[in-house]
């Protein structure tokens, strides 16, 4: 088995207390049922805090979230007191894992990170050169590639070509994607997108804000000299969500074109409220459309049945 990730997969490690917007904090973080029964044999007054600070119903557990939806061992500092106190190897899976995704394949598993991290959205934005695939780890077994597995790479490596063909426009490049599924972009006016968006469940306010300032928007999307950040968009939307040939390929590059072009127009909302847009900007409007639209299964459902 190989584990196969996008080039620029390495660069990433969490910031920790560097972070403005905690994976810690409003987030239900599950236990997963080793980890649970290393908590219940911690020692002493950590172990007897960890407890307490956990939650269990129906035979899954979860870190019972301060008012202010913080977990319990977020510090004030913005550090884990679990990694301070017992080391990183003890975090549950789940604290682990994130922001990365995985994708398990007959003969490889593909990993990738999720742009509702801050510090993963700066490294995928401003990655310059085209998002590669690389190999992280082999085992050196002889596993083959199932024939739906060849026939999902043959189609993938496609819609990377398209999206990263730098000779086109990136609004020349998603008509390409959707003229290969022979779909194309629903007459809906941004208004009516931002109506649609704004109908879906929400969870952070600034969200929220932002959509409100984009219901009264009526200018043009922004020219952006460096389309370099949008292709990086484009590629890490198909890349996360078409997984194998039994996705509906149509549906996932729908999804990834509406998705570029509706942050393209928040982009343009962002510069004519706040004057200015710059990475910082661009990171932060993509980690509020992944953290309340990508990781909402209804809430990409929805649009995608909006779309269609």
């Amino acid at each position: 088995m190989k584990l196969i990730a996008p080039d620029y997969y390495p660069l990433f490690s969490c910031i920790a207390d560097k972070c403005k917007h905690s994976c810690c904090i409003g987030w239900e973080i599950d236990i997963d049922a080793e980890t649970l029964e290393t908590y219940k044999n911690v020692q002493g007054d950590f172990g007897k805090r960890l407890r307490e600070g956990i939650d269990e119903m129906d035979g899954t557990a979860c870190f019972h979230l301060c008012e202010d939806e913080r977990c319990p061992f977020l510090n004030e500092k913005g550090l884990c007191d679990i990694i301070l106190n017992l080391g990183e190897d003890a975090l549950s899976q789940i604290c682990t894992d994130h922001p990365r995704f995985c994708s398990f394949y007959s003969d490889r598993t593909e990993i990738g990170l999720g742009l509702c991290c801050e510090e993963a959205g700066r490294i995928i934005l401003s990655h310059q050169k085209k998002t590669e695939l690389i190999v992280l780890d082999d085992d050196g077994g002889d596993e083959m590639p199932s024939d739906d597995d060849i026939l999902f790479a043959i189609l993938r490596s496609k819609l990377f070509s398209i999206a990263q063909n730098r000779e086109k426009t990136l609004d020349e490049r998603m008509k390409d994607i959707l003229s290969l599924f022979g779909t194309q972009i629903p007459k809906r006016s941004f208004r009516e997108w931002v109506d649609i968006y704004f109908s879906l469940d929400r969870m952070d306010d600034s969200w929220s804000e932002l959509l409100e300032k984009a219901k009264t928007f009526d200018g043009e999307p922004l020219t952006f000299e460096d389309e370099i950040p949008f292709e990086q968009l484009l590629v890490y939307f198909i890349y996360r969500h078409l997984s194998d040939m039994e996705t509906d390929a149509e549906k996932i590059a729908s999804f990834a074109v509406l998705s570029v072009w509706f942050i393209r127009m928040l982009c343009a909302v962002w510069q004519k409220t706040y004057g200015t847009l710059d990475m910082n900007a661009l990171v932060e409007i993509c980690r509020l459309y992944s953290s309340e639209i990508e990781y909402s299964e209804e809430n990409t459902s929805a649009l995608l049945e909006e779309w269609l």
